[in-house]
């Protein structure tokens, strides 16, 4: 059930609703004795908006007017000194929070509350012990609730509904923890204040300057710049409610710090149709009387559009894989194969015992399959390796760096699904690992395995593409995925059994229509063209031809064409 609006009867008026949110009494343990399934809804009460939450069993048409308060084996007696299991909120800004009245608490025999939006102080999204994500609130007299898990995901949905009437900006001591406004504050002292930009935490604020200048000055000019730009709001205009193309709402807990959060979905264009063409099956024709290409980036694009013919297969890959030099002539070949030969040969007899990581196998076997020679496979091979090495390194920082790259894709892409998977424990995309340690050679058949490969070296129409492709797939499973309510382990059993039932070619054009989509996109954010590689630096762009604009200009007219204008390009020349 996703969240809702409608409406009661004056003077109560129902702006928010969602079902499935759990309600834990201890964030220490995790069992069904300290999970209560409710509701959670934003309710204006005589004009006065709140934020309450209320257990199944209540209709929540009648919620208590308190703070909070439990149910007590002896009888529901208060409890002031609720332990949520975690340090407060408050805790890393306590030098600049202001000492209120604790709003009372009366006992209702039930652990639901209703908090006024104008006594909420912050809300914080932590991960605790038992590894779920939850919402915690915490009241102006610094008091958290209890925490909140959104079992069917919603957190994006609840936080732009909350912004109709307050402002949620992120605490510059704890990137996790946003400090609650009113939308109408126009006073200057408080805004101030509420900047914290040269608070106490000095020593904090000084060994960050002095770790990074230019993030923590830039940093903090950008919250003066986002006061201003809210207090000069003129008084009669109406409040802005956020839309999922707003930068501005609170990031994922597992987001790194930056200037620009890919938080929501940017406003993209319809994606272009895309179409295959047919394998790659002339190859003398791109070859002069010595021999030489004549224009690798035409066979490249060609490869790209359809992949190559069996028969074609083995000479072309030693191009793609750097056996070969796209300019060198036949003569020059059959050098460098001897070269090559004898290099293997005296390198194979010093080996005294060869360790291929987990998944190496994956990786040459198609090749050998291919070429089925051991010295062109050992090359080939090698030239696989400059491109995905870093996959099998210990550290395995180069496949979280992918992992946080996919993350950034699809925020752009899909917030709503990026919501549910994070909302389910999932928000990692550690079951994409397999999709991008061996470049999804356990998830399609044997023959589309080359094809994809072939199609990925050739690097083409951008950087990072295999991330693209599991965007792709991701998208073909979305409706599944949030339809049946899974949860981490049986998003995990889901995306294991794709394996074999992925159709490569309808996953190719997907993953192409993203990319043109997102090239397309005018006000695409700085992070998702880092990973694309489309990003140019300002004080470079004059200097840098923009290959990649003229070569996505390119493969937009081949999908305009179509596949059979494609292939009848084919030739000698380089048009």
């Amino acid at each position: 059930m996703g969240g809702r609006q409608s409406t009661w009867r004056e003077p109560n008026q129902l702006i928010f609703e969602k079902e499935g949110v759990y309600l834990h009494t201890n964030a220490k343990r995790s069992n069904q004795d300290t999970s209560i399934p409710g509701f959670i809804r934003i309710v204006e009460r005589a004009g006065l908006p709140a934020l309450e939450w209320s257990p199944l069993e209540d209709d929540g048409r009648n919620a208590p007017a308190v703070l909070y308060s439990k149910k007590d084996g002896d009888g529901g007696e208060e409890d002031t000194n609720f332990d949520p299991g975690y340090e407060p909120d408050w805790a890393v800004i306590s030098t600049v929070k202001k000492e209120r009245e604790h709003v009372p608490v009366k006992s209702s025999g039930q652990w639901a509350f209703s908090l006024p939006l104008s006594e909420l102080y912050s809300l914080r999204r932590s991960r605790f012990s038992l590894g779920r994500n939850f919402l915690v609130l915490t009241s102006r007299g610094g008091h958290p609730l209890p925490p909140l898990h959104f079992h069917r995901g919603g957190t994006r949905e609840l936080l732009r509904a909350l912004q109709r009437y307050i402002i949620l900006d992120p605490s510059p001591l704890d990137g996790r923890l946003f400090l609650a406004y009113p939308q109408d504050s126009g006073t200057l002292p408080q805004s101030f204040d509420r900047l914290q930009f040269l608070d106490d935490g000095g020593n904090d604020l000084v060994s960050r300057f002095i770790h990074d200048p230019y993030a923590t000055t830039f940093g903090g000019f950008s919250k003066v710049t986002n006061f201003f730009r809210a207090a000069l709001r003129p008084p009669e205009s109406p409040i802005h409610t956020r839309t999922p193309q707003d930068p501005s709402l609170p990031p994922q807990p597992d987001e790194e710090p930056g200037f620009e959060l890919i938080t929501c979905g940017v406003e993209l264009g319809p994606k272009p149709d895309v179409t295959r063409g047919q394998p790659l099956d002339k190859w003398e024709e791109f070859l002069d009387s010595e021999g030489r290409v004549t224009c690798k980036e035409k066979i490249k694009e060609l490869v790209f559009r359809g992949g190559i013919t069996h028969s074609l297969r083995k000479e072309i890959w030693k191009f793609l894989l750097g056996f070969y030099p796209w300019n060198s002539t036949a003569k020059e070949r059959e050098d460098i194969l001897r070269v090559k030969t004898d290099e293997y040969f005296r390198m194979k007899v010093q080996w005294k015992s060869v360790s291929y990581v987990q998944g190496m196998s994956d990786l040459l076997s198609p090749i050998l399959f291919v070429t089925q020679n051991e010295v062109e496979s050992f090359w080939c091979l090698t030239g696989f390796m400059e491109l995905v090495h870093q996959n099998f390194e210990e550290s395995q920082e180069a496949m979280k760096q992918q992992l946080l790259q996919l993350s950034i894709l699809l925020k752009a892409l899909d917030p709503e699904l990026c919501d549910f998977l994070d909302s389910q424990d999932s928000g990692s995309l550690c079951f994409c690992f397999r999709w991008l340690l061996i470049w999804f050679k356990r998830e399609f058949s044997f023959e589309d395995i080359l094809t994809l490969w072939e199609v990925l070296w050739t690097r083409l129409p951008c950087e990072n593409f295999h991330l693209l492709i599991a965007c792709s797939i991701l998208e073909s499973q979305r409706e599944e995925l949030i339809g049946s309510n899974h949860d981490f382990n049986t998003i995990l059993k889901h995306i294991n059994e794709l394996t074999m039932k992925l159709d490569l070619q309808s996953v190719l054009r997907g993953a192409e229509a993203i990319y043109l989509q997102l090239f397309l996109c005018k006000e695409l954010p700085v992070m998702v063209k880092q990973v694309l590689g489309l990003y140019v630096p300002p004080s470079s762009e004059e200097e840098s031809p923009d290959s990649q604009a003229s070569e996505t200009q390119r493969l937009l007219s081949q999908s305009q064409e179509g596949a059979a204008a494609s292939n009848s390009a084919c030739g000698p020349s380089c048009s």
